[in-house]
This record gives structure tokens, C-alpha cells and sequence, in this order.
């Protein structure tokens, strides 16, 4: 706990270095009215993002987690990359607003809970809807990288469930 709580922290701080951007309103017509203030880019510099390893309470196995961006209000959506080792994976899970996976490198597997197990490969993107139990990692002999990005609902992006058993993982 005391991880996710480093890393939910850490993703926190890079907020602040992550700014929304408010399109200009068209020649001629007057601006829209809205309760956020514009703001102008920013850029969140590679390297300025400490990586975290996967709570083992959360993941089997190795897996790394790189913060791309936090919640950045009034946006919901928040990202990270993960690269799962050979044989890592996260455990079952759901997303109260749904999940996309862009998958980047290496070959991977994904489970929605009573379905056959799916492959992924780079320039796959996985949709899981909201509520929808499921699992994702690498295969056993290959690592897998993902861009994992979700929308929190009232500060939650994820609820974390049991282990996926080794006999789910193989698919037996």
C-alpha cells in the first residue's frame, strides 16, 4: 500500500507539470463561457517521472509502472505505461469508466473473466468497458508494454480483485 500510495503521490506531483489546453475561439465570434481558465501547454520531460514497481499485492510476477499523466481536472483521464516481464501479470480488476490499452512492444495475453484468453501485439488497443472483470500481462516467454488509460470516477480508476491462478494464466 505504501507503493501505490508513493506512486499515486508521485503522479499527483506531475499533475502540476501537465496542463490542459483550451482551443482559441474562431476569428470573429466571441469566446465561450466556461468555468475553467485557459491555460497554456506544458511538457512533462521524459526522465521527470520516477517508474514504480507493481505492488505484488496487484501484480504477479514483474512489472514496472511509468506515470505518463494524473487526472488533470476538469478531464477524468489518467495514463501510465506498463511493461510487464515474461510471465507478469496484473490481477483480475475492473475500471468504473472502462479501460483502453495501447499496446507499444513485446507480446502479451488479456482475459475477460468467463472468455477464451486473447493475444495482444504492438499497435493493438484493447477496449474493456466499464465493469468488466478482466486481466492483462505478458506471455510466458515474452514482455509486454502498454499505455494504459483510464477516467477515474469520483477518485477511482481501478478496483483490484484476486490473483489470476496459474492455471487461469495458461488458460487450463
Amino acid at each position: 500500500m505504501k507503493r501505490i500510495t508513493a506512486s499515486l503521490a508521485a503522479v499527483s506531483l506531475i499533475g502540476a507539470a501537465v496542463a490542459q489546453t483550451s482551443p482559441a475561439p474562431a476569428t470573429g465570434s466571441a469566446p465561450a463561457a466556461s468555468s475553467v481558465a485557459p491555460q497554456g501547454m506544458s511538457i512533462s520531460r521524459n526522465g521527470t517521472r520516477p517508474s514504480a514497481p507493481g505492488p505484488a499485492q496487484f501484480f504477479a510476477g514483474t512489472a514496472r509502472i511509468d506515470p505518463l499523466f494524473p487526472v488533470n481536472a476538469p478531464s477524468r483521464m489518467s495514463g501510465a505505461s506498463v511493461t510487464f516481464e515474461p510471465g507478469a501479470r496484473s490481477n483480475w480488476h475492473t475500471h468504473p469508466l472502462g479501460q483502453v490499452l495501447v499496446v507499444t512492444a513485446g507480446f502479451g495475453l488479456a482475459q475477460q473473466w468467463g472468455k477464451a484468453i486473447q493475444e495482444l501485439r504492438p499497435g493493438d488497443v484493447l477496449w474493456c468497458p466499464p465493469g468488466v472483470k478482466h486481466w492483462h500481462g505478458a506471455s510466458p516467454t515474452t514482455s509486454l508494454t502498454h499505455m494504459a488509460l483510464q477516467e477515474s470516477l469520483d477518485g477511482k480508476n481501478v478496483e483490484w480483485l484476486e490473483a489470476v491462478t496459474d492455471q487461469q494464466y495458461s488458460g487450463r
